[in-house]
């Protein structure tokens, strides 16, 4: 800040960069040097001019709720407060200057019952409930919705016990399933391979994840303000929150930062036994949209906290396969060294080589498997395990990856596999909005918003 501040200025002045060495001595820049100097500083003056020249605080604002994050979990719960309180005024920033850059708008677009999970979970609960609610704001609203339904196949006799504790988590949970033997199957998902038993899930659908955040955005009520390209900084007081932009004054503080949420939960105090490590999903295409008509899972190994590579049939009728949840090194590790920030890279590698070193929660087992799915070959095999036919050579390039937010108990070394929310005196930190947060969005802002109500 100290060297973008010097250089602003310098790059102001119009003897910049200066002839006469005096001027570098206060900076310790021997005459040797100072072609070296002066050409380095010719360079980098522009570039760093460039980054804020267009920089004009804004006027500061106060509003009742300020909302951190406008992703699906931000403006559903956006959405669910301006319902219920049309008195206050309300407010979500959001760091990117378009929606739907991140988990919102690259998940798979699959909207899940809700069987995978045990009773006894917010997991449980906010899927069967989400799984309504988005379904019928999808229908309400004419938006993209394939209503395919869902099989999960066993790929031999060892599995078939877990296919019953399936149909049972799914029981328990209020969830429309049915056990189907090979002949049942092979009329619902002809291409469908399993052993002896299946279970269909009709309830199961397809969306498009993009524009359903869009259509959120554009229809919040007129007492919620919504400003992109701005991003939160600190906390420096009760009641004002600093970003890119300007400071903020707020009467409560909601956290649904994402990939960002425990770093933002630490300016208040809070979440300081968690933290985010991130998996990377990649899914491939399949070039032949007649190849299944409805999802096809397998049954989950329970070792790995993910669903295992799986057939996707999108809104718009195409068929993808995977994903991969590959540990990655920094937050938005996309691709290549893009968003590249040593600190958060210092600080992952240390946390996946201690649960790597301990293999917490399976880690190493994990990430060996996941790894593996990182090269088309052995994703494609797993695939091919499910169906009986595909053509290994039809398979396209990988899609736009996508990162999982996974949040860690720092000290168990161990994944947290629920929602997790710490509530502080004026605040609310959504520190998990674990998979499949898509599905459980509206249940979860119904949730959220009644246990912060009567703190308004």
């Amino acid at each position: 800040m100290v060297v973008k501040s010097l250089m602003i200025s310098l790059s102001g002045y119009t003897g910049f960069p200066p002839k006469d060495p005096f001027i570098f001595k206060r900076f310790a820049v021997s005459a040797p040097h100072l072609k070296w100097f002066r050409t380095f500083f010719l360079l980098l003056a522009p570039l760093l001019t460039a980054q804020t020249s267009d920089y004009m605080p804004k006027d500061n604002i106060n509003t009742d709720i300020l909302i951190v994050g406008g992703g699906i979990v931000g403006l559903t719960i956006a959405r669910e407060l301006s319902q219920r309180r049309a008195d206050l005024s309300i407010t979500v920033i959001d760091k990117e200057p378009s929606l739907a850059l991140h988990a919102s708008g690259r998940n798979s677009g699959v909207v899940h019952a809700g069987f995978y999970y045990t009773p006894d979970t917010l997991k449980a609960r906010f899927t069967v409930e989400g799984n309504k609610l988005l379904t019928d704001y999808c229908l309400e609203h004419g938006l993209k919705l394939l209503q395919c339904g869902k099989v999960v196949v066993a790929r031999d006799e060892s599995e078939l016990k877990m296919l019953s504790e399936l149909k049972r988590r799914g029981d328990a949970n209020g969830v429309l399933l049915e056990m189907v033997g090979e002949v049942e199957l092979a009329e619902l998902e002809p291409n469908a391979l399993t052993t002896g038993k299946a279970l269909w899930s009709p309830s199961t659908s397809t969306i498009n994840p993009g524009e359903v955040v869009e259509h959120i955005a554009a229809n919040l009520k007129s007492n919620v303000r919504l400003l992109l390209g701005e991003e939160f900084l600190s906390a420096p007081e009760d009641g004002v929150a600093v970003t890119s932009q300007r400071s903020i004054g707020y009467g409560y503080f909601i956290n649904t930062a994402g990939l960002y949420a425990d770093k933002v939960a630490h300016h208040f105090g809070l979440g300081r036994k968690y933290t985010l490590i991130p998996f990377k999903g990649l899914y491939m295409e399949y070039l032949d949209p007649t190849l299944v008509k409805r999802h096809i899972y397998p049954v989950p190994d329970l070792d790995n906290p993910f669903l295992g590579v799986h057939y996707t049939k999108t809104v718009d009728g195409k068929v993808k396969i995977g994903p991969s949840a590959t540990p990655t090194f920094w937050r938005e590790n996309y691709s290549g060294m893009k968003n590249f920030r040593p600190s958060e890279f210092a600080e992952i590698i240390n946390y996946e080589a201690r649960m790597f070193l301990s293999n917490s929660s399976n880690f190493r087992k994990l990430t060996f498997e996941e790894i593996k799915k990182h090269f088309g070959k052995y994703l494609r095999r797993q695939a091919a395990r499910l169906v009986r036919s595909v053509d290994i050579d039809n398979f396209g390039s990988f899609l736009r990856p996508g990162i999982r937010a996974q949040l860690i108990d720092t000290d168990s070394l161990t994944l947290v596999m629920d929602f997790v929310v710490e509530e502080g005196e004026r605040s609310m930190h959504v520190l998990n909005a674990v998979s499949p947060a898509f599905t459980c969005s509206f249940s979860f802002a119904r949730f959220i918003v009644d246990k912060i109500e009567g703190s308004l």
